[in-house]
C-alpha cells in the first residue's frame, strides 16, 4: 500500500531534476501522475503506466488548457498539483532585457498563476498544491534578480491562495529550494568547465558543503502531498542546507 494509493496528482516541468524525482516518487506512493514538460523526448522517457507525459509550455494558456482536459477525461479530479515549471538566466542589472524580464515572468510567475487557475475545476475536497519558491526570495545574488523577483512573488502567492482556498479544504504550500544538482542548475553556465566552477562556488555557500539532490526535494513534495502535513497551509519549507537559516 502506497501513501498515495488512488490519487491523482499533476507535476509541471518534470522531465528532468526536481519535477522529475517528485513524480517517480509520487507515482512510486500510488499516485497516478500526470506531467508536462517541452521536450518530447524527454517526455517519452518518463512515460508509464502510472506516469502520463504531456507536452505543454506552462506560459501558453492553450497547452494548460490540453493538461487539464485530458485529467478531466481520466474522470477523476485532482488531488496533488506540484506547480514546479521554471528558469531562469543570470543577467546583472545593467544587462536586462525587456524579453529577459518578460520571458522570466510569464513562465515563473503567469505560468504558477495559470496552472494553479486552470485547475481549480478540478481539485478536489483536500486536495494539496505545491509551489516551488526558491531559498533566494529571501537571498541576494547578483545578476539574478528578475528570477529573484518571480520566486518572492510566488512566496506571495502561496499566502494569498491559501487563505483563499482555505474554505474548500484545500492546502497550498511552497518548497523553497537551494542550489539543487540539476541539469537547470548546470545550465545556467556557458560551458562544462564554467558549470564545474558554478556548481563547486554554490556548494561551498551552502552550510552543510554540499549541493542538494532532486531526491531530497521531492521528499519533501511527498511529505506536503500526503496527510502528514495536514495542519499546514500558507508555509514554505527551505530545503537548502541551512542556506537561508545559518
Amino acid at each position: 500500500m502506497g501513501q498515495l494509493d488512488g490519487k491523482t496528482a499533476l507535476v509541471t516541468g518534470a522531465t528532468s531534476g526536481i519535477g522529475l524525482a517528485a513524480a517517480r516518487l509520487l507515482a512510486g506512493e500510488g499516485a497516478h501522475v500526470f506531467v508536462t514538460g517541452r521536450r518530447t523526448e524527454a517526455l517519452d522517457a518518463v512515460a508509464s503506466d502510472s506516469i502520463t507525459p504531456i507536452q505543454a509550455d506552462v506560459s501558453n494558456l492553450d497547452d494548460l488548457d490540453s493538461v487539464y482536459a485530458a485529467i478531466s477525461d481520466r474522470g477523476q479530479g485532482l488531488d496533488i498539483l506540484f506547480a514546479n515549471a521554471g528558469g531562469g538566466e543570470f543577467s546583472a542589472l545593467p544587462d536586462v532585457t525587456w524579453d529577459h524580464y518578460a520571458t522570466t515572468f510569464n513562465t515563473n510567475v503567469g505560468g504558477t498563476i495559470f496552472t494553479v487557475q486552470k485547475a481549480l475545476p478540478l481539485l478536489n475536497p483536500g486536495a494539496s498544491v505545491i509551489l516551488t519558491s526558491s531559498n533566494i526570495d529571501v537571498k541576494a545574488a547578483p545578476a539574478f534578480s528578475i528570477y529573484a523577483a518571480t520566486k518572492a512573488a510566488v512566496r506571495s502567492f502561496t499566502r494569498s491562495w491559501a487563505a483563499e482556498l482555505v474554505e474548500r479544504g484545500i492546502r497550498v504550500n511552497a518548497i523553497a529550494p537551494g542550489p539543487i544538482n540539476t541539469p537547470g542548475l548546470a545550465g545556467l553556465a556557458g560551458s562544462p568547465e564554467d558549470a564545474a566552477q558554478l556548481l563547486k562556488g554554490l556548494a561551498s555557500g551552502v552550510p552543510m558543503n554540499r549541493l542538494g539532490a532532486p531526491e531530497e526535494i521531492a521528499t519533501t513534495v511527498l511529505f506536503l502531498a500526503t496527510p502528514a502535513s495536514a495542519y499546514m497551509t500558507g508555509a514554505e519549507i527551505y530545503v537548502d542546507g541551512g542556506a537561508s537559516q545559518i
